[in-house]
């Protein structure tokens, strides 16, 4: 069944996709990008008290008008306040080891996708070269998030009618971010059209999982809540982030395979243990023996 549906153009070609990811053991490089997207997350509110510190801090209305745009009353008023208290004493510690932190985990986060990008593409590297490149991506990243939030504000004093421009916007920031992202930390000369490709699935399956999360995720938290209290909000995070970190490695894998499509293959000596009772005579992309000759 498998070799016939591979003759098929189009379906031959997902089959060749998903074997590769398999190959490149993509779920694993899923599972690690996840890993330090979730990780990041603690940083990030770090510095987040550390800006509501400093706002407060310099407006005096600032805790009254959030409660009452929030709608607060009695116990949780008072919560709510004790909260922004808190984050004004604390928000110079909270400021510096908010972002010293982010900054460390947004690199592990940086190395977690130029390890997937590495997989597909066969390629590895190290040294001080990696942590300059890793910010760069960083630096580009931040222009296109800053641009694109500048971009948002702009659409939102639009007529409602122009309200799909600002898909078609979120859309384009997608594929800039992506393939940035993949042109910045992959280590081929192989051109930017060369990572389109994944760039435009990537920003596709970004578009429609934050549709499906807006629906899906809160019902998701809500009911993990309700079985396991705070970890099942855990949980939920992660389980989007792994399928996010899986979209991230198919892009990869998918410029790949388009890129051998066009420009073909080379085959390349492999050592590998040797074992007499069990000589090794094909390997996979990943350097893992597939088939032997047993005596």
């Amino acid at each position: 069944m498998k070799e016939r549906l591979a003759e098929v153009r189009v379906i031959g070609w997902i089959l060749r996709v998903q074997e590769r990811f398999g190959e490149v053991r993509g779920t694993a490089l899923a599972n690690g990008i996840a890993l330090q997207t979730f990780l990041s997350i603690f940083p990030l509110l770090i510095v987040g008290i550390a800006v509501v510190g400093f706002l407060a801090n310099d407006d005096p209305d600032f805790t009254a008008s959030l409660i009452d745009n929030l709608e607060l009353e009695g116990e949780s008023a008072e919560t709510f306040t004790d909260a922004i208290q808190n984050a004004q004493d604390s928000r110079q510690a909270a400021s510096v080891i908010g972002l010293a932190g982010l900054l460390f985990t947004s690199l592990n986060l940086v190395t977690a996708i130029q390890r997937s990008v590495d997989a597909a593409w066969q390629t590895f590297g190290k040294g001080v070269k990696e942590k300059l490149k890793a910010l760069a991506w960083l630096g580009g990243a931040t222009l296109i998030f800053v641009a694109s939030f500048g971009v948002s504000i702009a659409l939102n004093v639009l007529p409602g009618f122009l309200a799909p421009l600002s898909l078609l916007v979120g859309f384009g920031v997608n594929v800039a971010l992506f393939l940035w992202t993949f042109t910045a930390l992959g280590r081929l000369p192989v051109g930017w059209r060369a990572r389109l490709p994944g760039a435009l699935l990537v920003a596709v399956g970004f578009e429609v999982m934050k549709v499906v999360g807006s629906v899906y995720v809160p019902k998701l938290v809500a009911d993990s809540s309700a079985l396991y209290g705070s970890l099942g909000i855990v949980f939920a995070v992660l389980t989007w982030l792994a399928i996010f970190g899986r979209l991230l490695v198919y892009g990869s894998v998918v410029n790949v395979v388009h890129w051998e499509d066009k420009h073909g293959t080379v085959e390349i000596r492999l050592e590998v243990p040797r074992v007499d009772a069990a000589l090794a005579v094909g390997a996979n992309r990943n350097g893992a023996v597939v088939d032997t000759l047993e005596s």
